[in-house]
């Protein structure tokens, strides 16, 4: 099976009924995609499969043939941080962070489709990917940020 894991192509021979989620962290090393549930409830293992956010838990492998997967590591560096990445420090969101990077994805993805979203579509995006901290005022207010953040870098 062939696919494209953050614009690099990636190979594997592993069995078709195996997790994307293992795929990515235990083939691939890329541990920013999170083990939550396994039941696609929590949304921390949320990535974008072919531009849509997508709980890799429930994706299988053999499923992917000529797809686009993007993980959290393709949204920024501590150093470079990407524009979701630097609304949610400015707004102190994660406390544990264990939901974050779900959360950044899934945020990430709204934002592709709505640029300007209000509170009810980003509670309505968002709303898969739950927080045991409790911070849901702070992620909206990032996602808000995380918008004008955008606009000002395509002026």
């Amino acid at each position: 099976m062939r696919f494209t894991v953050n614009g690099a192509q990636v190979e594997t021979d592993l069995e078709p009924e195996t997790p994307l989620l293992w795929v990515l962290r235990d083939t691939l090393k890329l541990t920013g995609t999170k083990y939550g549930c396994g039941i696609a409830q929590c949304g921390a293992c949320t990535v974008h499969l072919d531009g849509i956010a997508t709980r890799s838990c429930q994706i299988q492998v053999g499923d992917l043939e000529g797809a686009e997967v993007v993980t959290i590591e393709a949204q920024g560096t501590p150093e470079a941080p990407g524009p979701v990445q630097r609304a949610w420090i400015e707004h102190q969101v994660a406390q544990c962070g264990y939901c974050q990077s779900g959360q950044i994805m899934a945020a990430a993805a709204l934002l592709a489709e709505v640029p300007d979203p209000d509170d009810a579509q980003i509670d309505d995006a968002l709303s898969g990917n739950l927080c045991r901290c409790g911070t849901y005022p702070r992620i909206r207010a990032a996602v808000h940020r995380a918008a004008e953040l955008m606009r000002e870098d395509t002026q």
